[in-house]
């Protein structure tokens, strides 16, 4: 058993959060060269919003269901699909994200928001002339007013790679759709992006001019960093990349997590540990891992091998996810870790509390000296020993402390909170990705 005195405050409000490019060394814009990477900061997408610690954990806690009831779509329509002798492809998609990315695109630029989201490939803005778009801050994006745009034809080899596309007067026509009746429709085009003061050409993207749903009012797109060709990683020839999250304890309106895109997501600490990634063929844009078992304390659980095994027609799994706000285990492992956590701490459950979590506990009036269960995920290679803030929440307030984690059905997701002050790092060459404990509001 490991002590820890908590610190009582809702985690959650780290997990939404808007990237802005940070400035280069220049004072004027130059174009991208692949051997170089860039670095972008996150702000919380909360911050100075008037929400109390509750309202946080509803608004975070909502976002994370509907994640996961996409990714889970996801996920079976792709098993499905494989066993369509049609070897139709999966045309549901992740979607919506708990980050958003400022850039700018066209030329002359024009900034938006945009979600980030590791669950899926493709780019795509809202574009002019708009036949049904959804309402956003800033204006809608005018290919007509850019120099550098131009239309992507159904010969391109990234036309193909998209899951559902037609073609109209030769132009590569798409259409994504993301679970929840959200949608985006147009064509596919290419086009300067600039992130900070770093121009991109030829990016491909898509300008949707017939969009719906409410998974995006916070942007005005998503930018895919998935593993498939459309992806922004992708098309970059990336290999490497990374974020870190800030601490829970850290000032949403002064301190910023950090995105690090290729060569500066260097990988030379003393203190990483490394899994593997593992691919999926049925389901390619997830980053997945092998979760070989669970322990709580000294006890390891008695998890069957095959719970989080990827199966031959690509269910199950594990993926690590930027854009899930806590980690789901399928609901086998989760009631065995759920029986043994609170067998091991001495509060008495809290069966009464609306915090939307699966496990809560009452907290006594002297909280200087609560002892928490260690918590370790034993990936393949790599013992994960997650520090107490990273799966315990505490609100002194409403007297309790719940477990940040959840139960799912098929797929698990490691999720965010359980990410907080490590620097993630998915290396796409070695096809591993590592984690390094990091002070993240110091980078």
């Amino acid at each position: 058993m490991t002590s820890s005195n908590f610190a009582y405050f809702i985690p959650f409000l780290f997990l939404s959060s808007i990237l802005f490019a940070l400035q280069v060394n220049s004072t004027s814009r130059h174009v991208f060269n692949n051997h170089k990477g860039f670095k972008v900061s996150l702000k919380h997408i909360d911050s100075g919003g008037n929400f109390t610690k509750f309202e946080r954990l509803q608004r975070a806690m909502e976002r994370g269901k509907s994640r996961l009831q996409r990714l889970s779509l996801v996920a079976n329509f792709a098993t499905l699909s494989s066993k369509d002798d049609s070897n139709v492809k999966s045309t549901i998609h992740a979607g919506n994200g708990e980050f958003l990315m400022q850039i700018s695109i066209g030329n002359p630029s024009e900034s938006y928001n945009a979600i980030m989201d590791t669950g899926s490939d493709l780019i795509w803005t809202q574009c002019k002339p708009c036949k049904e778009c959804f309402d956003q801050s800033t204006p809608i994006f005018d290919p007509s007013k850019s120099s550098t745009f131009s239309k992507i034809s159904c010969s391109n080899k990234l036309c193909e790679a998209l899951p559902m596309s037609s073609c109209g007067d030769s132009n590569c026509e798409y259409m994504y759709t993301y679970g929840d009746y959200s949608s985006s429709e147009g064509y596919l085009a290419s086009e300067t992006f600039t992130f900070g003061e770093v121009s991109i050409p030829n990016v491909a993207f898509g300008c949707g001019n017939e969009n719906e749903g409410s998974g995006f009012s916070q942007g005005a797109g998503l930018v895919g960093l998935g593993r498939g060709p459309l992806s922004l990683v992708s098309q970059l020839h990336m290999s490497k990349f990374s974020y870190c999250l800030t601490s829970i304890n850290a000032d949403a309106d002064s301190h910023s997590s950090t995105l690090l895109m290729g060569s500066v997501a260097h990988d030379d600490y003393s203190n990483i540990i490394t899994t593997s990634l593992v691919k999926n063929p049925i389901q390619p844009s997830f980053y997945y891992l092998s979760l070989q078992g669970i322990s709580v304390g000294d006890t390891q659980l008695s998890i069957k091998k095959s719970t989080f095994a990827l199966n031959q027609d690509g269910s199950g799994g594990m993926i690590i996810d930027s854009g899930t706000t806590i980690t789901y285990l399928e609901q086998s492992a989760f009631s065995l870790l759920k029986k043994e956590f609170s067998s091991q701490i001495n509060l008495p459950v809290d069966d009464s509390s609306s915090t939307g979590l699966d496990l809560c506990f009452k907290l006594p009036s002297d909280t200087n000296n609560i002892e928490v269960p260690k918590l370790v995920f034993h990936f393949e290679g790599a013992d994960m020993d997650f520090p107490a803030d990273n799966y315990m929440i505490a609100d002194s307030s409403m007297g309790i402390a719940c477990l940040a984690m959840g139960s799912s059905s098929g797929m698990s997701i490691l999720g965010n909170v359980q990410q907080q002050n490590m620097m993630v790092i998915h290396d796409l060459d070695k096809e591993t990705l590592s984690f390094v404990p990091t002070q993240c509001d110091k980078l």
